[in-house]
């Protein structure tokens, strides 16, 4: 193992706030990617029950 403990580990030979900092801002855009696409579906899909909702209301008035 390249480090002897654990604390040797977290201080990561004296890179730390380099290595943990660009570990949080991963971790951070991965999980607004995840919640944005999940808004993102959710808006399409109430659009797209809206639009049939509409469409089967021109459709019944129509005839």
């Amino acid at each position: 193992m390249a480090f002897d403990s654990f604390s040797e580990f977290l201080a990561m030979g004296g890179h730390a706030p380099y290595v943990w900092s660009a570990w949080g801002v991963t971790a951070l855009l991965l999980l607004a990617t995840v919640w944005h696409a999940r808004v993102e579906q959710r808006q399409l899909i109430k659009g797209l029950r809206r639009r049939v909702r509409r469409e089967n209301s021109l459709r019944e008035n129509a005839q």
